[in-house]
C-alpha cells in the first residue's frame, strides 16, 4: 500500500472516531423508560460506554497498522477525545454542564480514553521492542 493511501485510510479512521464520539454522546442519556427501550424502572442505560470501550482501542490498533509512528496511532483517540470535549463545551447553554453534570459522561470519557491510551502504550512498547538500542532504559546500567 502506498503512502498516500495510508494517509487516506488514517483520515477515514479519524472521521470514524469523530462520528463514533458524536453518536456515543447523543445516545448516552438513554434510559429504560419505555420510549425507545423497554420500561424497566426508568434506569439509565449507558450502552454507549461499552461501545467506546470497544471501539477506541480498535481504532488505535487499526491506525497503528497503517504507520509505525505513535502520532498516527494516537490520532483516532485524540480526535475522539477532542470531539467529546468539543460537544461538551458547544452544548446549548455553553457552560460545560454536559461534561460535569452526570456520572455517565465521566464514565464515557474514562471508558473511551483509558483503553485507547493503553492501546497507544502497546504501540509504543511494540515500537521500542522492534528497535533495540534506540530506546535506553532509565536507571539500569
Amino acid at each position: 500500500m502506498t503512502g498516500s493511501w495510508r494517509v487516506v485510510f488514517l483520515l477515514l479512521l479519524c472521521v470514524e472516531a469523530a462520528v463514533l464520539a458524536v453518536l456515543e454522546t447523543f445516545f448516552l442519556p438513554l434510559r429504560l423508560d419505555g420510549l425507545v427501550l423497554p420500561r424497566l424502572g426508568d434506569l439509565p442505560f449507558p450502552v454507549t460506554v461499552v461501545v467506546a470501550v470497544v471501539t477506541t482501542p480498535l481504532l488505535v490498533q487499526w491506525a497503528s497498522g497503517l504507520s509505525t509512528r505513535v502520532a498516527a496511532a494516537a490520532a483516532p483517540l485524540l480526535v475522539w477525545f477532542f470531539t467529546i470535549f468539543g460537544l461538551g463545551f458547544l452544548e446549548p447553554g455553553g457552560q460545560g454542564q454536559f461534561l460535569l453534570g452526570d456520572w455517565r459522561t465521566l464514565l464515557l470519557i474514562a471508558g473511551g480514553a483509558m483503553p485507547g491510551a493503553v492501546a497507544v502504550g502497546a504501540v509504543m512498547a511494540r515500537n521500542a521492542a522492534n528497535r533495540p538500542g534506540l530506546y535506553e532504559t532509565a536507571g539500569i546500567q
